[in-house]
């Protein structure tokens, strides 16, 4: 699959003049990026910088070690039940527990750890104040903390999180998304028999038709902020129907349906496969439930097949239908950090739009 998993959906136009602007705007990305890394190399060379520039040295050194450990047969590597290289992040945050509750760590990683936020962004909390260790505001974020500490952030108790598990599953057909079927019928925990011993939970549903991409984790913060309206989490399905999709019921759904729980628009549609009509790309983020088939039988056509390939930033590459694997660091980076981003962008946006209308 794609890294740009949505390309395959849109008509693709052909021409030179098009191919020509594609290359113009990869030539101009990679110089933003160049100069961008030229001026953090300079702001490194700067006198009085020895400091960052030894951190600095001292983070390539740490990195060059993560990928030598991160070489098959290594001790931070593991083979899932799906047959999939994944670090075990069950072993990493187990570590943190047996070094027990005087094991020192940086303040800032400290809150990292409890699912604040990330470290550079706790680095400026703790600089601004906002960070008290023990009753006491510390603004050093290289301070020295363990777990017996009482550490709050805005005067509210925060703690370590530990043993927190992050699970993609390729989910098959005829699974229920559910721990238990009272009826008997097979469920997608009987996919995980190898999984972790945590309690995990999927976020969201996929109903028993739906295929696709499904993730399971007991990381509740992370769950309340992927499942909750307000962040717009992005989801892409690829869609079979009965017969080829009409052009004025592509448009209907891009604009809107009124469905019997309210308006529904698509973010993005189009043509899966210009061979076959029927093979539909839709892009959405409503959460409701079964909300795709619905848009589809609203406008009289049957679902043959529902496949997501799409959620959040997780796809199911090199994931085999009815397999799982553990995500990555950079995958849970992501997942949790997106939403903030993307919070501070719609603040900026509704603020800017207050102040046009004050104009």
């Amino acid at each position: 699959m794609k890294q740009h998993v949505f390309e395959k959906f849109i008509d693709k136009e052909k021409g030179a003049k098009k191919k020509e602007a594609i290359r113009q705007e990869k030539k101009r990305m990679k110089q933003e990026i160049r100069i961008k890394k030229q001026d953090a190399r300079a702001r490194f060379q700067k006198p009085g910088n020895e400091k960052q520039e030894q951190r600095a040295n001292q983070g390539d050194v740490h990195n060059r070690d993560l990928k030598a450990d991160r070489k098959p047969g290594t001790k931070n590597y593991r083979t899932s039940s799906a047959g999939s290289r994944t670090t075990d992040f069950k072993a990493q945050t187990s570590n943190l527990k047996s070094q027990g509750p005087n094991h020192q760590m940086p303040l800032n990683k400290f809150i990292a750890h409890a699912g604040i936020c990330s470290r550079r962004e706790a680095a400026e909390l703790v600089k601004e104040g906002r960070i008290k260790v023990n009753n006491v505001a510390i603004v050093e974020p290289g301070f020295k903390v363990t777990a017996n500490d009482k550490i709050a952030i805005n005067n509210k108790p925060i703690h370590l999180k530990k043993n927190l598990v992050y699970i993609l599953l390729n989910k098959p057909k005829d699974y229920i998304t559910t721990l238990k079927d009272p009826q008997g019928r097979k469920t997608i925990f009987d996919l995980l028999k190898n999984a972790p011993e945590e309690r995990i939970f999927p976020v969201g549903r996929l109903d028993r038709n739906t295929t696709g991409v499904l993730l399971l984790t007991n990381d509740g913060e992370l769950t309340q902020k992927l499942t909750h309206p307000s962040f717009e989490v992005k989801k892409l399905y690829e869609v079979k129907l009965d017969r080829p999709l009409q052009k004025k019921d592509m448009q209907t759904i891009l604009d809107g349906i009124k469905l019997e729980d309210g308006l529904i628009a698509a973010d993005a549609i189009g043509y899966a496969d210009m061979k076959d009509k029927s093979v539909i790309g839709i892009e959405i983020h409503s959460g409701r439930n079964r909300i795709v088939r619905r848009i589809f039988e609203h406008l009289g056509y049957d679902v043959k097949n529902l496949d997501r390939v799409l959620f959040a930033n997780l796809t199911k590459k090199n994931v085999e239908r009815g397999k799982w694997r553990f995500l990555n660091e950079k995958e849970i980076r992501l997942l949790k950090y997106m939403n903030q981003s993307f919070v501070k962008k719609k603040q900026v946006i509704q603020e800017g739009s207050a102040i046009n209308t004050e104009r």
